[in-house]
């Protein structure tokens, strides 16, 4: 039925899910010559807009709970990416801030947005569609958090 609104082709979940897996995995095919995942990358993305934050602050930014960051975290130390530093004012909390080797990657890094609206199909041309429709997909999940 064409009206069904239980029809799987009608879903708004499904559609973004769907999406969600291709940018995922066109993600992992870009940040492999990095050496990143992409829950690192959006550390990374975090960090390069303000190193030495607060891990709290890492999981509340990027939506990651701390079983998930800290292990994450763990290993790009493991990795001489990032190190983790008590705060000098709050020993209770712990900063993270890049290496110089965290801090250089960001060079590497600079390309993968734009091979992403590339392979997206976005050109320097429409690339206001790209913008418009980050801004309403951010305005919606700021929606269904908020109710």
């Amino acid at each position: 039925m064409a009206d069904d609104l239980l029809a799987l082709d009608r879903q708004l979940c499904f559609a973004l899910y769907a999406a969600q897996r291709a940018f995922t995995r066109t993600y992992a095919e870009l940040l492999e010559p990095l050496g990143l995942t992409y829950p690192q990358y959006l550390v990374f993305l975090a960090l390069w807009e303000r190193d030495g934050r607060a891990v709290h602050d890492l999981g509340t930014c990027l939506a990651l709970d701390s079983g998930t960051l800290t292990p994450l975290l763990k290993r790009l130390e493991h990795r001489g990416l990032v190190e983790r530093r008590r705060d000098t004012a709050d020993e209770r909390v712990v900063k993270i801030h890049l290496t110089a080797a965290g801090r250089a990657l960001r060079a590497k890094a600079k390309k993968i947005p734009v091979l992403l609206a590339a392979k997206a199909g976005f050109t320097a041309a429409n690339v206001g569609d790209l913008e418009r429709l980050r801004g309403e997909l951010a305005a919606l999940a700021a929606r269904l958090t908020s109710s």
